[in-house]
């Protein structure tokens, strides 16, 4: 897997997960829903992620998405 694929399954599960916690738990945890929107539509923009960062700096192989 390229750090294009890990950010987005990344995003994807972080709203799944956060959808199903806040039936289960609190409304609060649509917070992380919002959270992972903004960050998904600023890197839009910007080109930037931090995750994408780290996972550069980890050494996984980069993909058109996220370049170097």
């Amino acid at each position: 897997m390229n750090i294009d694929r890990i950010v987005f399954a990344f995003a994807g599960s972080m709203v799944l997960i956060s959808i199903v916690l806040s039936l289960a738990v609190s409304p609060w945890w649509l917070v992380l829903t919002g959270f992972v929107g903004a960050n998904l539509l600023q890197s839009a923009f910007t080109g930037f992620c931090p995750l994408a960062w780290l996972l550069a700096r980890l050494g996984v192989k980069h993909g058109s998405a996220f370049p170097a």
